[in-house]
């Protein structure tokens, strides 16, 4: 299927690289003014990463809006301990809770959706944007339109809407920088290089808490055990994802979006130890690939401070103590979710948005043990064909058209939940 024109895709790092210089060398140590930073979903582990590194620079930093769903107590801590101008809950039912926690404080506080998108839009010089799931949408859509630094965390935005999401990038003049571990990889391995040297791109998954689990035991695995993950620490939606292998199958997505390449030239494999996050096959022979421990501060302190680095407290690389770097083809009969993420990815239109809304319903049962772990990748594929035999998978070309789709198969997906 034909992709969008090239300004929605293979330009979201097609920023004016000059200007990014001078502006680093007019806030040079001793001159540089702090950035103005706001943090959609600080609670989540993206989020007190972000603000992690922001306790460690506080002459870096100057947080803006910090938001959160329903934690109102954490919200409250962070805010106050790195001095935020506005405090936003996502679900008004925690509002009184927050206000009572930051009375006398002098943060301003709201609650609600239209809030949160309303904190995105508060003038900054750059908004993380770390709101997990669809509920991201808006509020990232928002923070582009302002014109400023995008930090994406937030998958959906290019998994079910890229080549909008892209477009309004570009048109709103806003700069992104990935936060995904293996796109910053990429982002780093390509550099300067053109896209007609490019002639793979290959993500790494460490294949998650049952890489050797045949299909009978994973059809037994509990949640406990799907959150409990090797090498990284995530948020528990991302940590279920990682263990299907639909993460990789998203973030295939996410990469098709972002750098100059067609579906064929991606590629996913395992690699369990999680120290190479990206390899750029190029078409003279070389291979570019960034290597660091599996810790989301690296990734995060780039989209914060590039071109510039920021210092993190991230255990330095040790090769000769990790001896062993392996790799091996991931089995998609035994998880089949990234297979069906790689289908729409090739099948495009609505497809990608219909497998995010369908995973995440599916997760969330999977996690209130409603299905078992194999039912999640069997209720994404249901769904896609059901949307498929209904004519629901044709181009989306607004906000609003991923807005419905996405209602359309969450809807769907809960009538397919096995039992």
């Amino acid at each position: 299927m034909a992709h969008a024109p090239p300004v929605s895709r293979a330009s979201a790092f097609e920023t004016e690289t000059a200007d990014a210089s001078a502006e680093a060398t007019a806030h040079a140590p001793g001159t540089r003014r702090p950035q103005r930073l706001s943090v959609l979903g600080a609670t989540g582990s993206i989020g007190t990463s972000t603000l992690d590194l922001v306790g460690r620079h506080p002459d870096r930093f100057e947080i803006v809006a910090l938001t959160a769903q329903c934690n109102a107590a954490r919200l409250a801590e962070l805010a106050i301990a790195h001095r935020a101008q506005l405090a936003v809950i996502g679900d008004p039912a925690y509002y009184d809770d927050l206000k009572s926690h930051l009375a006398g404080t002098g943060i301003r506080v709201a609650a609600g959706a239209d809030a949160v998108e309303a904190a995105a839009l508060e003038p900054a010089d750059c908004v993380m944007a770390a709101i997990v799931g669809a509920a991201g949408l808006t509020p990232t859509f928002a923070a582009a339109g302002q014109g400023c630094r995008v930090a994406l965390a937030n998958k959906e935005c290019l998994v079910s809407a890229g080549d909008i999401f892209l477009r309004h990038v570009r048109q709103s003049g806003a700069e992104l920088l990935p936060v995904d571990s293996e796109h910053s990889g990429a982002f780093q391995s390509i550099g300067q290089t053109q896209a007609a040297s490019i002639e793979k791109i290959v993500l790494t998954a460490s294949g998650g808490p049952f890489r050797t689990l045949d299909r009978h035991a994973l059809a037994r695995v509990t949640p406990e055990q799907a959150l409990k993950h090797p090498n990284w620490s995530m948020g528990a939606k991302v940590t279920i994802d990682s263990a299907t292998l639909m993460n990789k199958g998203l973030e295939l997505i996410e990469a098709y979006h972002l750098f100059p390449v067609e579906a064929h030239q991606l590629e996913a494999i395992v690699h369990p130890q999680s120290v190479v996050h990206c390899l750029v096959m190029l078409e003279d022979g070389s291979v570019m690939a960034q290597l660091s421990q599996p810790d989301m501060r690296t990734p995060i302190a780039l989209a914060l401070s590039w071109p510039e680095r920021l210092t993190t407290p991230v255990s330095r690389l040790d090769l000769l103590a990790l001896k062993t770097l392996s790799f091996e083809a991931p089995d998609l009969d035994r998880f089949p979710a990234l297979g069906i993420a790689t289908d729409a990815l090739r099948h495009g239109g609505a497809a990608p948005a219909v497998l995010n809304a369908a995973n995440e319903v599916a997760v969330a049962a999977f996690i209130d043990r409603k299905i078992g772990f194999l039912d999640i990748a069997q209720t994404v594929a249901s769904c896609l064909e059901k949307a498929e035999s209904l004519g629901l998978l044709s181009s989306v070309e607004t906000l609003e058209d991923v807005l419905a789709v996405d209602l359309e198969a969450r809807n769907m997906a809960r009538m397919l939940l096995p039992g």
